[in-house]
């Protein structure tokens, strides 16, 4: 065991670190803000072709004005499919079709609403940080298992130790920091 074997295992704490981090961004793209954004969309399916479609495949999604996120079908016969789908998801929206594009106007957020939403932003970046975590034990573990065969040495296994936690620290780091702008989004902070 060499130097070149412990930059894999930080290439791979890095990947599984990254994933989580990934992770995080996606489930945050989903929280509205009060602003639009086509991706508080990604979660809705639309019945089509016999088969539950993201939405996005089946429609043209834009943001006209801040608060209006207008759907353009592909196929204008999936147009209430499209409406239904958007009005029975858990996102409380109201969307109106003109024949042409589905409107889904975005409704400012309630004071109530937007604490909802700031303590769902917390479950998740600490869902996140459980999941760095969670890699770092798994890291910890592996160097100490090196050091215990005698395949690494007490210093290597001390820089290892010390790398991983310099990789958890910067991960989790950068999850506060999503986790603040989304607040700050959410709350006009």
């Amino acid at each position: 065991m060499d130097a070149s074997d412990l930059k894999g295992l930080y290439a791979e704490v890095r990947k599984g670190m990254d994933g989580q981090l990934e992770h995080v961004r996606r489930e945050l793209a989903g929280v509205r803000t009060g602003r639009a954004s086509v991706a508080i969309l990604d979660a809705v399916h639309v019945e089509a072709y016999g088969a539950h479609v993201p939405l996005n495949q089946v429609a043209s999604l834009s943001i006209p004005e801040p608060t209006l996120i207008v759907a353009q079908p592909f196929d204008p016969s999936l147009m209430s499919a499209i409406e239904k789908a958007i009005r029975s998801s858990s996102l409380g929206l109201n969307p109106t079709n003109d024949g042409k594009v589905v409107r889904i106007p975005i409704p400012a957020l309630t004071e109530e609403r937007r604490k909802e939403l700031s303590k769902l932003v917390h479950r998740y970046a600490e869902e996140g940080r459980n999941g760095v975590r969670q890699v770092r034990r798994e890291a910890n573990d592996r160097l100490k298992k090196l050091f215990k065969d005698h395949k690494i040495s007490e210093d290597d296994e001390r820089r290892g130790l010390d790398e991983v936690q310099k990789i958890t620290d910067q991960h989790i780091g950068v999850i506060d920091d999503v986790q603040k702008k989304k607040d700050a989004d959410l709350l006009g902070k």
